[in-house]
């Protein structure tokens, strides 16, 4: 399986390892996990590619089989973002699970422009070349998004 792959189907023991991990976090930082929170980041884990909040929203409703009012959604993405356990891919406007729930960093987005699958990297030398850069200009950043479209090595290979 790819590394872009590995996001596309958690399989039941990688959901309730990641789901485990956002548990220990949470317990940690003092946050609640709530059912409607913890369905929008299992509901997530599934999506190979970047989903939007009514994708989402679509998605849950289908596996619950209620209707559900997409503030709810929201509000769970939101505080899956400010926790760092799903990161937003700006271009899209749409959302993908964090591959390190557990620890709060930026990271680089490769996103296959073909298959939509993406990839999430860290790499600190980019990131400290951004905040050089900044500096230079006497700017202070506040979050750093870096992503990078193209073909991941399936869709490449099947050109």
């Amino acid at each position: 399986m790819s590394k872009f792959a590995s996001q596309a189907s958690t399989g039941d023991h990688g959901g309730r390892a990641a789901t485990a991990a956002i548990e220990a976090a949470c317990d940690r930082r003092g946050v609640r996990l709530t059912p409607m929170r913890r369905a929008a980041y299992e509901e997530m884990l599934d999506h190979a590619a970047p989903i939007s909040a009514y994708e989402l929203l679509d998605r849950m409703q289908q596996s619950t089989g209620r209707r559900l009012a997409p503030p709810t959604v929201y509000r769970a993405l939101e505080f899956l973002l400010d926790e760092g356990f799903v990161h937003r891919i700006e271009s899209q406007n749409a959302f993908v699970v964090c591959e390190h729930p557990g620890e709060r960093h930026e990271s680089i987005y490769f996103v296959c422009r073909d298959c939509g699958a993406s990839q999430e990297v860290h790499n600190t030398e980019v990131r400290e070349a951004l905040d050089a850069q900044a500096a230079t200009l006497g700017f202070v950043p506040k979050r750093q998004v870096v992503e990078v479209y193209g073909s991941c090595a399936a869709c490449a290979g099947a050109a």
